[in-house]
């Protein structure tokens, strides 16, 4: 074979052709060089010799848990923070006039702070807003708040009237927020502002219950469908079984458009493919969850108070203030006492009436 010498490059060519395998090596060099040279100038950590270095491409343990942190979303940064340490949070949520100073929110936090072994879950509460006065507000008071975007939507309190159209978008956005939670992995214990904690509910939650809510009216038995549920307060499993749930709960809107979430769900509950999902379903007793509709009885059990069963934004409050004041007359009696509490009457409902 012919070799030949090209004058013009140098290089050695057989047959006439550049040998080809020998100039790119330093092509391929060059270009790598400068695409690390590139990327080092576009990166915002240096060398001790004054080069800046891509430290995030070299992961460590103590690296790992920060580049995760980084890309995770806002609301599983939210809810992680405010994680209990088997996943599980408590998720109440906002609009504007119940966010106001002196307005529901105040109450429903002084709940925790008087409750008996309570103020500690305030370390796991995430506050969903539904609009951006109401998240200003728990930004400035509370730890853990989400504000669920809106868009084009305006979901201040002065125009979501009950079962109007705005208030029946946003009781149908939380059970599709919920939804999401539940897919992230996360259990929660969903409660309306207007529930008062006074003890850890925790313990009288049934262990084999995927889902379990409050009653407006408990029949005695927990496992009975025909109880007329109240899902203002809930404790939801993190599982398959309601994952699904919840999203043929949402999916019912379709059909139960004039109806709101609760009354939806009263409608689906006997539904055969919740039955065939073998989704479990309890009913919690009003003697450990009360309310306005059917009030706990023994003050030495009760775990929360609801202001169902009570129209009008300013009678809700001032009979939560009055219930507040009959828990703190209670536990400030001797311990000897208070057994003799166990059947007093609350002072309410008395503006809810």
């Amino acid at each position: 074979m012919k070799t030949t010498v090209d004058s013009n490059n140098g290089l050695v060519a057989r047959g006439g052709h550049s040998n080809l395998l020998v100039r790119r090596p330093m092509q391929i060099f060059i270009f790598f060089v400068g695409l690390v040279l590139a990327l080092m100038f576009l990166c915002n950590y240096t060398s001790p010799f004054g080069i800046p270095i891509l430290s995030e491409y070299f992961i460590t343990p103590s690296t790992t848990a920060r580049l995760y942190e980084k890309n995770e979303t806002v609301l599983e940064s939210v809810l992680r923070k405010a994680s209990m340490k088997d996943k599980t949070v408590i998720i109440t949520n906002l609009n504007d006039a119940w966010a106001e100073p002196g307005s529901i929110f105040d109450v429903f936090l002084e709940s925790f702070r008087i409750g008996n072994e309570t103020q500690h879950f305030l370390n796991h509460l995430v506050v969903i807003n539904w609009d951006q006065k109401a998240h200003a507000r728990c930004q400035a008071i509370h730890p853990h708040c989400y504000q669920i975007e809106s868009k084009s939507e305006n979901f201040t309190a002065s125009e979501a009237y009950f079962m109007s159209k705005d208030y029946l978008h946003i009781v149908w956005r939380k059970i599709d927020f919920l939804s999401t939670v539940l897919e992230l992995g996360y259990s929660f214990v969903f409660t309306d502002t207007d529930i008062m904690w006074l003890r850890n509910p925790f313990k009288q939650f049934y262990g084999d219950a995927d889902f379990q809510s409050s009653c407006d009216d408990f029949n005695g038995n927990s496992t009975d469908l025909n109880n007329a549920p109240n899902t203002g307060f809930s404790y939801v499993k993190s599982n398959e079984r309601s994952i699904w749930l919840y999203k043929f709960w949402f999916n019912s809107s379709r059909i139960y458009r004039r109806m709101h979430d609760q009354n939806a769900f009263n409608m689906i509950k006997m539904h055969p493919n919740i039955s065939a999902m073998n989704v479990k379903i309890r009913f919690l007793s009003t003697t450990y969850f009360g309310g306005f509709c059917q009030p706990s009885k023994d003050f030495n059990q009760v775990c929360t108070m609801h202001a169902n069963c009570c129209k009008g934004l300013q009678n809700k409050i001032d009979d939560l203030k009055i219930l507040l004041d009959d828990w703190r007359n209670y536990t400030a009696l001797p311990e000897n006492q208070k057994q003799h509490y166990s059947h007093h009457s609350w002072s309410v409902p008395k503006h809810c009436r």
